[in-house]
């Protein structure tokens, strides 16, 4: 069987260390990567969150200016230096020999003596305007486990493999490789997906287990020991069958077909419940197991097949389902489907066998005497009871009407939320600085978010992510990557409990309100499909000042509507850029083309990857043309700067160019080919999704949008619609098929009609239920 989970890293490790070099911690941790990547199933291993060493050419600006050399004259000539052309061939004496040139930089040395220009007759070497080092990369993604420097080390399973199996093959690769280690470094288990699969596989096995104990227990008071046996071992045996349907269908044991086995757990048992007792029925009268076995089953066959047929259309529209919501349910309903075929091929093949060979008439006759209280108590209170409805049929419809009404009028009050929370002990913290923000800054907001999670007793990990989101551990998390003003930090805490972990959830959301210069978001995980957020609300308009003068005042309604939480509107805030404003006529006049000038300022400003060096152990690094670290960054380096005509001149940049502040949007979308801007907000657990958008949208009906501009509803309510109205067609096709199905079965249309009118009435017992256990109304409720 493959135990297949969504696509996302099964593991991940944290290598820790807070005195290794990075470049170490990376040794170590590619040697891991080497180990684990042989381990079968294995889709593939990715270290992350290192830097990356490269040779860095520090250029001197004041040296360059000092001689009038271009910075494109540097980069020409260390290019030129560095390459490594193919001589061709030569035949000599018969023999082909290929000509090989060492053309290419064979060490640091050889960098630094790169002749740049020769000034009254000296030659000006690299290293007399310029520092040439090995050294790492400015940090893009700082990662820490429990606030310790750490490299992440993730892995993934190749489809249709078993989890449990690579999972647990994996760590112990990885518990061989701890003893290699260095003391000082360390090797952590961050998150492992094979613990989540098995809990919920426990969980459906206790469910499994139970079922069959009641099931059992149940049939032993009312019918006999023989039937409780057999029905007892033909529920694992369709479960097995189904099972192995849904592995040949490519579909996995995962958390949407595992919960189809769980609901299939309560409707599998039927058809073996009536075979078995219609066999005993027969017994009982006389005839031998054999004769009681064919005509027992055989009488009641099309009857069988008939409600399993009409369960299994039940459950063809969430099939049939298009959007990413069907990708995602689309296992359940085939887990049914597959599960009641099989209980039905049972309940017509083993079923009778077992009853054959197993039962017989003195020990069903001397079961039921034994019962005989029970029975004469279940059947005169039943009795009674339904004596009373025939009398009073008025009485009983008008009652059932207004209990329906009344169960309808109190929906309002059990809410809509498409999916219930992942009710995990895992939350996650979205870090976000302004636009510009540099990754130190962001650093020292996780610290101080770091620093309270250390006093919280209920964490037991907290894995930070600086300039990048954690790897994919969760399906429906796409976090944000390479983003200097951005962090995201995945909490771990001892348990789970309901009212424990929101009131947590909300005590660390007090905490972070009042930061000021960050937005600290505390989110937890949600099942279901990914989508944008459980709210959100798009603004549509053409003017970007208009739009963001707009979506500022729908920010506000966000905010003023109770039950919003980490609300977020990308136009709140701009950014400022230094524009340079170039003359192209005046380039035109010097001979200066504009990709030499947009060359020149990105080396003087961020460095430019200009070549790459090769060391003795054949790895490559990029060599780097950048400004000195360190070295004050202003406008006034702008002047400094120096580009190349094409006639070989040296032009000042601050005569072909002007320096300038401009302000723009942060991002611009289009929906509908017009500028949009979504605004999104999380809810609080206690709220509904439905009720807290519904509220939004009742207040944004009421808003004076100028002409040109209007909103459209996203999030969660927007997947709703998408995938009801969906299967909508499809719902009527199967209403169409068990109405037929009951026509055949009944030869009539009056008792199909009167199977259907009571299918409204579970509803009151439904919404009863979900206002007493306050849950509100979801994709499993619906089910």
């Amino acid at each position: 069987i493959k135990w297949t989970i969504a696509d996302v890293k099964i593991l991940q490790l944290a290598l820790i260390s807070e005195t290794d070099e990075y470049s170490r911690m990376e040794k170590e941790a590619e040697q891991l990567e080497d180990v684990l990547k042989k381990v079968s199933g294995v889709r593939s291993i990715k270290v992350s969150a290192y830097p990356e060493q490269e040779v860095r050419i520090e250029i001197n600006l004041e040296k360059l200016y000092q001689y009038k050399i271009a910075l494109s004259q540097v980069i020409n000539i260390i290019q030129s230096n560095n390459a490594n052309i193919p001589g061709g061939d030569i035949d000599l004496g018969g023999k082909n020999f290929n000509i090989q040139t060492s053309g290419s930089f064979k060490d640091l040395k050889e960098i630094e003596n790169v002749v740049v220009n020769s000034v009254n007759g000296q030659i000006l070497f690299l290293k007399d305007i310029a520092n040439v080092c090995r050294t790492y990369e400015d940090p893009k993604y700082i990662a820490k486990f429990n606030n310790k420097r750490a490299i992440f080390i993730s892995a993934d399973q190749k489809i249709g493999t078993n989890i449990f199996d690579v999972s647990n093959s994996l760590k112990e690769k990885v518990e061989e490789y701890k003893s290699k280690l260095p003391k000082s470094m360390s090797l952590e288990t961050v998150f492992d997906q094979s613990q989540s699969v098995d809990k919920r596989l426990t969980g459906f096995f206790l469910n499994l287990l139970q079922g069959l104990i009641l099931v059992g227990t149940i049939l032993f008071l009312v019918v006999d020991i023989q039937t409780a046996i057999i029905v007892m071992l033909v529920i694992p045996i369709s479960i097995l069958i189904g099972i192995g349907l849904l592995d040949l269908s490519r579909f996995g044991l995962e958390q949407m077909s595992i919960a189809g086995l769980v609901i299939a757990l309560g409707l599998l048992v039927d058809n073996a419940i009536v075979v078995t007792e219609n066999i005993s029925r027969y017994i009982q009268q006389g005839l031998s197991n054999f004769e009681a076995a064919v005509k027992g089953t055989s009488q009641i066959t099309w009857a069988i097949i008939s409600s399993t047929l009409t369960t299994i259309l039940a459950f063809v529209p969430m099939m049939l389902m298009q959007d990413i919501t069907g990708d995602f349910i689309r296992s359940m309903p085939v887990t049914v489907s597959y599960t009641l075929l099989a209980s039905l091929l049972i309940a017509l093949t083993l079923t009778p066998l077992l009853s054959e060979k197993f039962m017989s008439k003195n020990s069903v006759s001397k079961e039921r005497k034994a019962r005989k209280f029970l029975n004469k108590f279940v059947s005169n209170t039943y009795k009674s009871k339904l004596q009373f409805a025939l009398d009073h049929p008025k009485t009983i419809i008008i009652s059932a009407v207004i209990f329906f009404l009344i169960s309808l009028s109190l929906f309002p009050l059990v809410g809509i939320s498409f999916f219930p929370k992942a009710e995990k002990p895992l939350f996650m913290i979205n870090i976000n600085l302004p636009e510009g923000s540099s990754i130190s800054k962001t650093e020292k907001v996780a610290n101080y978010v770091e620093e309270i999670l250390m006093k919280k007793e209920e964490v037991i990990n907290f894995t930070t992510n600086i300039g990048n989101g954690n790897p994919r551990i969760y399906y429906n998390v796409v976090s944000k990557t390479n983003a200097d003003n951005y962090a995201q930090i995945f909490v771990e805490l001892k348990e789970y409990n309901y009212d424990e972990f929101n009131n947590f959830l909300s005590e660390l959301r007090n905490e972070f309100d009042d930061f000021a210069g960050a937005k600290i978001e505390v989110k937890d995980f949600e099942q279901g499909p990914p989508v944008e957020a459980p709210i959100a609300i798009k603004i549509l308009g053409d003017d970007i000042s208009s739009l963001r003068k707009i979506s500022l005042d729908v920010e506000n309604i966000f905010i003023n509507t109770e039950g919003t939480v980490n609300v977020n509107n990308p136009l709140s805030t701009t950014k400022t850029d230094l524009y340079v404003n170039i003359n192209k006529e005046k380039a035109a006049i010097y001979g200066v083309p504009i990709f030499e000038i947009d060359r020149t300022i990105r080396a003087s400003i961020n460095g430019l990857t200009i070549s790459t060096y090769r060391d003795k152990t054949g790895k490559e690094y990029n060599i780097i043309l950048r400004s000195p670290e360190g070295e004050k960054t202003d406008v006034e380096k702008f002047d400094r700067i120096y580009v190349s005509s094409i006639s070989g001149g040296q032009i000042p940049l601050k005569q072909l160019a002007k320096i300038e502040f401009k302000t723009s949007p942060l991002t611009i979308n289009h929906f509908d080919l017009a500028r949009t801007v979504s605004l999104t907000s999380d809810v609080l657990s206690e709220y509904s999704v439905n009720s807290v958008t519904n509220q939004i949208v009742e207040k944004l009906k009421s808003y004076p949008f100028p002409k040109g501009y209007s909103f459209y509803i996203g999030g969660e309510l927007e997947s709703q619609q998408q995938s009801f109205g969906g299967m909508a067609k499809a719902m009527i096709i199967a209403i169409v098929g068990i109405f037929g199905i009951l026509v055949l079965q009944f030869r009539s249309y009056k008792q199909p009609l009167i199977v259907f009118s009571a299918i409204p009435l579970a509803i009151i017992g439904s919404i009863i239920a979900l206002l007493l256990t306050g849950n509100s109304f979801s994709f499993t409720a619906f089910v």
